[in-house]
């Protein structure tokens, strides 16, 4: 059981043979990720990095059967290549892309969800399951093998609590990088949830920032459902002026439960262990795995 990808994934890459498509895709081949090809369109028959490159997602699903794609399109681009991953049948879809067109997303969005698959991101690191798959572009030696699930908006704050909770001699099943935009596939509650239900997950870490409602929305559903695994909790933007974007195009304080004072009350009210510094969250992971 793992969640989102795994060894067995057959992942091909949208904008293969682009400068960030070649790049990423060199390192998560040398990670050991199954990447089974490739799509750009007009270059379809070569081989590029030893994989073939197809012309489009449909003849990548028909020849390699991929079920996962990983995006490196440009924003114009790539609310269409989410659409078209979906027409072809892909489950799991990842998008690195900053930058989409809100209007853009808004309809790739709606058709991912009639259509019943997974997108994650746009905007986001991406999904590793530790010594498997690395599915994006985190430095895969920060995480190692282990049952603590990371969930998060902000990148370089994964890579940060993936590798305290090495340093205290544990490890990651699988960290997703939800990303920061305005509209993304998969939510915190989302992300939350498969951990929940995933038998290698014994405790999750769940980093969230100002903005949205996204983290009050998981914490509530967490309680509602029982508490089942602890869940460490932190919040990044505490000093944020209110109506200023912050980093991420998603992370505006809008209304009062968007502060990152708010999301820490409300999580705290549902039982969720909240940390004020990113610095603690190895040290409190630590605590409560010890106790399970």
């Amino acid at each position: 059981m793992s969640v989102l990808v795994n060894k067995e994934s057959k992942i091909i890459v949208q904008g293969f043979t682009g400068s960030e498509g070649t790049f990423h895709a060199t390192q998560m081949i040398e990670y050991g990720t199954n990447i089974v090809g490739g799509v750009t369109p007009g270059k379809g028959g070569q081989k590029h990095l030893g994989k073939p490159v197809f012309d489009s997602v449909a003849e990548a699903v028909k020849k390699v059967d991929a079920d996962t794609s990983i995006i490196f399109v440009p924003p114009a681009f790539a609310a269409d290549a989410i659409m078209e991953s979906v027409e072809a049948g892909i489950k799991v879809i990842i998008t690195i892309t900053e930058g989409i067109p809100v209007n853009d997303m808004t309809k790739a969005f709606q058709y991912v969800k009639a259509k019943g698959a997974k997108l994650v991101g746009p905007n986001c690191p991406g999904v590793i399951t530790p010594e498997e798959a690395k599915v994006g572009i985190m430095p895969g030696f920060v995480f190692k093998k282990g049952k603590i699930g990371i969930v998060s908006k902000s990148g370089t704050l994964t890579y940060e609590a993936s590798d305290q909770v090495v340093s205290q001699g544990l490890g990651i099943s699988t960290a997703i990088g939800i990303g920061g935009d305005p509209i993304i596939g998969t939510t915190t509650k989302d992300a939350v949830e498969l951990f929940m239900n995933d038998s290698e997950t014994d405790c999750i870490v769940m980093i969230g920032e100002i903005g949205g409602q996204l983290e009050a929305d998981a914490a509530k559903w967490i309680k509602a459902t029982g508490n089942k695994k602890p869940v460490v909790g932190f919040i990044a933007g505490e000093t944020a002026p209110k109506g200023r974007t912050m980093g991420h195009a998603g992370a505006i304080v809008g209304g009062s439960e968007d502060t990152a004072e708010a999301k820490k009350r409300i999580m705290r009210e549902c039982g969720i262990h909240v940390v004020d510094s990113p610095a603690q969250i190895g040290a409190k992971v630590a605590e409560l795995v010890s106790k399970i």
